[in-house]
């Protein structure tokens, strides 16, 4: 078997595993009789199940919407996709006993926003095939966040996302929330594919874990409805890919990354930016697809296979590189840690694209090899 093909196989086990324990249970409408909550504060029990779902769904959802699949892996897709939505009905139905949290709290505003921005990955399976009852709840819980504002930071693009994804829906969004967090954040964009989360740098993974793949999606889908965002939309792309070749470079010849800022317990979630651009094909100076591939595989393999990542239950557990639960910020509970699948967005990319064909090494593994390289240059 070619290792692309193989490495294939690996991503999508390693996918399915961290996703069982969560559509599982919510197809049978019983998270939380079964989650278990893992957290700091006390509170965590009113937003961590929204946590497991939205952000599970943003990193499954290029892999559920991918067409012309074939054999096993389009039998499993298909039964996948149906659990997904059979999730959503159990999330947001009002009668359901796994009915979520949209409207207390702030915290829903950023989870209401990863399961907005799924809906955009897959606006086929996602959105198109809910049933209109699925559909109209769905649109009332993604309403239920405005009656609160959010953060002035990074923030600002969950309200973004949220009204983002009811235009999708077809349904009454709002252009100055959308208007508003575009506007900030490229006055707060600080240079050579980075942007910092408000007035401020931090040096951490949010242009990853939030930031840049939500400004991308955001213009991407509104890009049309004002000239000004349709003007952003090539600059966006450009500092996205800039960071991504960045992102590259961080993961070492052992497939390790600088454990360095806040949300670490996110793992390999560290890596959404650079899996995007694989997904979304953007060339990468001296950055081959399939070498993308090979260190991502290094990273994910390292750390999901590392003593105590799931409880005996499959369940993810808090930690960076197992279980580590000191690394668990007060904001963080078990559904936190679901971010981790945005890693998988390639595997929307259809198994013969180059992605998942071939061995490459990666920029890290080349430079301490003595291999040529090369040079990095900054965006002007």
């Amino acid at each position: 078997m070619d290792q692309g093909e193989l490495d294939r196989k690996r991503w999508i086990q390693w996918m399915l595993r961290i996703a069982e324990p969560v559509l599982s249970a919510l197809n049978e409408r019983s998270l939380k009789s079964s989650m278990p909550i893992q957290g700091k504060l006390d509170d965590r029990g009113e937003y961590t199940y929204l946590e497991s779902l939205g952000r599970l769904l943003c990193g499954m959802a290029p892999w559920l919407e991918l067409t012309a699949l074939t054999g096993e892996e389009e039998e499993l897709q298909r039964k996948m996709a149906l659990i997904a939505r059979n999730a959503i009905d159990a999330a947001t139905d009002p009668s359901s006993p796994d009915f979520m949290n949209f409207s207390k709290g702030h915290q829903p505003i950023v989870d209401a926003a990863f399961l907005s921005h799924a809906l955009l990955r897959a606006p086929v399976e996602l959105i198109a095939k809910l049933d209109d009852r699925v559909k109209h709840n769905l649109i009332a819980c993604l309403k239920a966040t405005r009656t609160r504002k959010p953060c002035y930071n990074n923030w600002l693009l969950f309200a973004a996302m949220t009204e983002t994804a009811l235009y999708k829906l077809g349904a009454d969004w709002d252009p100055m929330r959308v208007d508003f967090a575009l506007k900030k954040h490229q006055e707060w964009y600080l240079g050579d594919g980075i942007y910092g989360d408000g007035d401020e740098f931090h040096w951490d993974y949010y242009n990853s874990f939030v930031i840049q793949p939500m400004l991308v999606d955001i213009v991407l889908t509104l890009g049309a409805e004002a000239p000004e965002w349709e003007e952003l939309t090539e600059k966006v792309i450009q500092r996205a890919a800039r960071h991504a070749v960045q992102q590259e470079r961080l993961i070492s010849p052992e497939g390790t990354f600088p454990a360095i800022g806040r949300s670490l317990a996110y793992r390999f979630g560290a890596f959404q930016l650079l899996s995007q651009a694989a997904l979304k094909e953007w060339p990468l100076p001296g950055v081959a697809s399939n070498q993308v591939r090979c260190a991502l595989t290094a990273v994910i393999e390292r750390m999901i296979e590392a003593p105590g990542t799931f409880d005996p239950d499959g369940w993810l557990r808090i930690g960076f590189c197992g279980d580590q639960p000191d690394m668990g910020e007060a904001y963080i509970s078990t559904g936190s840690l679901y971010l981790c699948t945005s890693v998988f967005l390639p595997l929307g990319l259809p198994p013969e694209h180059s992605f998942w064909q071939g061995k490459a090494e990666w920029t890290s593994k080349k430079a301490w090899s003595g291999q040529a390289f090369p040079i990095d240059a900054a965006l002007q």
